[in-house]
């Protein structure tokens, strides 16, 4: 096993206050290297609103926790049963831990960074199998922003969804990470997308990106769209259960990934069935689609959208921008 000469290294912990006043910048040690595990020297970590979740979920009393899923960077050594990867590869991280197949459906999805430590920071430790070449067209911030909204956006597209070449999907909020790339998965296999957002701007971004159509998300929609959408993938929750419904063909499909506006709704059921709508649930992803996933960004040469970098000792900065929700894409630690 190659041995890293550091002991310590940066990192940015959560501990002893709730919320974004428990986030500081700390030197804690260089975690310690499993017979079947990786250390990664990371070069970039994009910030997710899991991270956020995860700090608002925890009390004063928790331990110290490295935040971070998502990164990207140099292999530093490799555990003593590890043959796939070698010191040097060039590597993004899964951060999905201990979800093998597609076709599983783990009631709590276990997830780098909260419980176990993540990927802001200087070096991560993970399992070999929790890592895959960086895709050669990628910088190394595209390389961090990529894995976990790639892998949501890809489960809830064609894992869950059922989305074909020519259907139309409609995403709502368009801006976050996991939508806007789903809007470039969506394209890149020939489906119309339509999105929504109240900002112009990110109307106008969308449409850049390749959207077929974008309209302002205040009021109900199904007036507003071409057709109605085979497919529906919302991550807002409450807020937009009831303008989801009205913009689905008979027999469309509603994907739901999460509910940063509520998690209550009321349901008709009498419309539900006669409409015969198919309401499915879907979270992050394992490792089949993962491997599935960059398979489509190497065929498609697709990048996923940056809107700002920060450097590591920046991340409370940077936290606190993600939570006021105005960024395009995803925002981007790097190490250098």
């Amino acid at each position: 096993m190659a041995e890293t000469d550091r002991s310590t290294m940066t990192a940015v912990v959560h501990e002893g206050r709730e919320g974004l006043d428990g986030v500081r910048v700390d030197a804690v040690p260089v975690p310690a290297v499993g017979e079947h595990d990786v250390l990664v020297e990371l070069r970039a970590a994009a910030l997710n609103h899991r991270d956020l979740f995860i700090v608002s979920a925890r009390s004063e009393a928790d331990s110290r926790l490295v935040l971070g899923s998502d990164g990207a960077g140099v292999v530093r050594a490799v555990g003593s049963a590890v043959r796939a990867v070698a010191v040097g590869d060039e590597v993004i991280v899964n951060p999905s831990l201990g979800w093998e197949r597609a076709d599983e459906a783990p009631a709590v999805p276990q997830v780098l960074g909260g419980p176990t430590d993540g990927t802001f920071a200087q070096f991560v430790t993970v399992p070999a199998r929790n890592v895959a070449p960086r895709p050669s067209h990628l910088d190394w911030t595209e390389a961090a922003a990529l894995p976990l909204v790639g892998l949501t956006a890809y489960r809830a597209l064609f894992t869950r969804g059922g989305l074909r070449s020519g259907e139309h999907v409609l995403l709502p909020g368009i801006g976050s990470g996991v939508a806007t790339f789903a809007l470039l998965l969506a394209k890149a296999v020939g489906a119309e997308v339509t999105v929504t957002s109240r900002s112009e701007e990110k109307r106008r971004r969308a449409l850049e990106l390749g959207a077929d159509a974008a309209v302002d998300s205040a009021g109900d929609w199904a007036d507003r769209l071409s057709r109605p959408a085979d497919l529906v993938v919302d991550s807002i929750g409450s807020a937009t259960f009831e303008s989801c419904l009205s913009a689905l063909r008979a027999g469309g499909r509603l994907v739901t990934l999460g509910a940063t506006t509520g998690a209550d709704v009321r349901l008709s059921l009498r419309r539900f069935f006669l409409e015969q709508f198919s309401l499915l649930g879907t979270s992050m992803g394992s490792a089949e689609e993962f491997a599935a996933m960059l398979a489509m960004v190497d065929q498609h040469r697709l990048r996923p959208v940056v809107d700002r970098s920060y450097a590591l000792a920046d991340a409370p900065t940077a936290l606190a921008d993600l939570a006021e929700g105005r960024q395009f894409g995803k925002l981007v630690l790097t190490m250098a």
